[in-house]
């Protein structure tokens, strides 16, 4: 099991632009944020409660997830109606083009402050935006019928400009290698997220990425991500409006 190559805090905006990513420990995580590993430590129970992914085409019970969409602008962070996620075929090609509507957060969650400044803490390593179109995606990945699978769409882009990955949890399990490759190269780095906040934030239009199946140790096992996505010109089945 190999382990993340941790950018170092100083450097996590000169990687992110220059290389196409970023990989933030839970130190560094937690001091980005401005919030104690404790507090975040705290957001963990609500990924015990998430409805299953009725939209999954490989037929699978494995995944669990809920989703919710924002607007960040000017250090504020306000909630978008409830809407479907949609990703484009170009960049999905198992999931793309079809509206997947998921649950929304629970309200006890989207009130949070520790879960709001979390958000707004990641968005300062990202370039000035007059505004951020942002999803947020708490998954479970379970292995109740014996595999999981992260990513069942491969290796992928999103169509976003950032992607951000945090490990929530990890009990029971193994596999779930996280590996991304240059979209315009040959370079590749793979590397297992273990601990819980450890983050991966990616420059989208730099990057591929993929996470490895991942099987239960003993009788079961799960895996818990947060995946939150930073677009700066709509919601991708908006970007065409004008009204926004």
């Amino acid at each position: 099991m190999l382990l993340p190559p941790f950018t170092p805090f100083d450097q996590l905006q000169h990687s992110l632009q220059e290389r196409g990513y970023a990989v933030i420990s839970p130190d560094s995580l937690s001091q980005l944020v401005r919030v104690p590993l404790k507090d975040l430590g705290a957001l963990k129970t609500h990924w015990n409660d998430l409805p299953r992914d009725p939209y999954l085409k490989d037929g699978g019970r494995y995944r669990f997830r809920r989703h919710a969409s924002y607007w960040i602008h000017q250090g504020t962070l306000e909630l978008a109606p409830h809407r479907a996620h949609w990703q484009s075929p170009d960049y999905n090609a198992l999931h793309g083009g079809i509206e997947r509507w998921f649950e929304p957060l629970e309200p006890e969650l989207q009130n949070n402050s520790t879960w709001q400044q979390l958000m707004l803490g990641i968005s300062q390593l990202f370039p000035v935006s007059p505004k951020w179109f942002v999803e947020a995606h708490p998954f479970r990945i379970d292995t109740s019928d014996g595999i999981g699978r992260p990513t069942p769409e491969g290796a992928h882009r999103d169509g976003v400009d950032y992607v951000v990955v945090i490990l929530v949890d990890r009990v029971g399990v193994k596999g779930g290698e996280t590996r991304i490759f240059e979209a315009q190269g040959s370079i590749g780095l793979r590397f297992t997220l273990q601990d819980s906040w450890t983050a991966l934030v990616l420059n989208d239009a730099k990057m591929i990425h993929e996470t490895t199946p991942i099987q239960p140790i003993g009788a079961h096992g799960y895996r818990d991500t947060l995946v939150i996505t930073f677009r700066h010109n709509g919601f991708q089945e908006l970007s065409n409006r004008q009204d926004q």
